[in-house]
């Protein structure tokens, strides 16, 4: 597919939830033990490409018309664990946010009224039928949210430099753990400074954790934001430690100790959302 794969990949991270078989109702416990033993399973690049094509048509479609049967598969400690993709859950929600990111005679090129009013309603008529539906993937555009960091711990990193493909840099962290890290995280923050972007950010993270099974596994993924920084500034970026850095010295009363690591993290991903506006 020479058109799809020239595409450019865009600048989002991803947090991601992968549940064990048995957090999974039946029949679908099933498909997704299926769906597990084959040879090979799409990448995070094959969704990508995937979405980007519903994009090419016009009218474009923002929002496939069937549900995604795909899923990220990983194995923790010998237990099959998968992150269903749900690309339609996930087009109705981005779309909810759109009209906060782009000026409104931009979004109406890229998405005609017309097209969002539809699908919307279409959202509407399901979310009445699935109350209950969450994601198991999170996306954010041109960064990665600060929230997202306080999960992981800087050992949990997996960093890959570029070979035959793309680099990779990753957290990965038990359940248990993350869940642990956001609640000391916010007793912290709630006893040292006032209610804020932050914290808010990290009570909606929380929420969205409680979610799911347990003994699940929690990814951060660089996803395309790999090509917004440099190969040097990629090997060297240490976010979750950063952030970690900053609540241990506000856990402390070390008020100096906290800004510095905070300037450390708002300075690196500045200098990655200005590339947004670059040429």
């Amino acid at each position: 597919m020479p058109a799809l794969s020239s595409v450019l990949v865009p600048y989002a991270s991803y947090l991601r939830i992968y549940e064990p078989l048995a957090a999974f109702p039946e029949p679908e416990r099933d498909h997704w033990a299926r769906y597990a033993r084959r040879e090979a399973t799409p990448t995070a690049q094959d969704e990508l490409r995937r979405s980007l094509a519903d994009l090419l048509p016009t009218p474009p479609v923002p929002v496939p018309v069937h549900e995604s049967a795909d899923a990220f598969v990983a194995d923790v400690d010998g237990v099959v664990c998968v992150c269903p993709w749900r690309t339609r859950l996930r087009g109705w929600l981005a779309l909810e946010e759109l009209p906060g990111q782009l000026p409104a005679p931009l979004l109406d090129a890229v998405l005609p009224r017309v097209v969002r009013d539809q699908a919307a309603a279409d959202f509407e008529q399901w979310r009445a039928r699935n109350p209950d539906a969450r994601p198991w993937i999170r996306t954010a555009v041109w960064h990665v949210p600060v929230g997202w960091f306080t999960l992981f711990a800087d050992e949990e990193r997996e960093y890959e430099a570029a070979g035959p493909a793309a680099p990779v840099l990753r957290y990965r962290t038990p359940m248990v753990q993350a869940r642990r890290r956001v609640a000391r995280a916010l007793r912290t923050l709630r006893e040292t400074i006032d209610e804020g972007p932050l914290t808010d950010g990290l009570l909606d993270v929380g929420r969205w954790l409680e979610e799911f099974h347990p003994r699940s596994l929690v990814e951060l993924d660089y996803g395309g934001l790999v090509h917004a920084l440099p190969g040097g500034e990629l090997a060297q970026d240490r976010s979750a430690a950063d952030v970690a850095e900053g609540i241990a010295a506000l856990r402390a009363g070390d008020g100096d100790g906290a800004a510095r690591a905070y300037g450390r993290l708002t300075e690196r991903w500045r200098a990655v959302r200005d590339r947004q506006f670059a040429n």
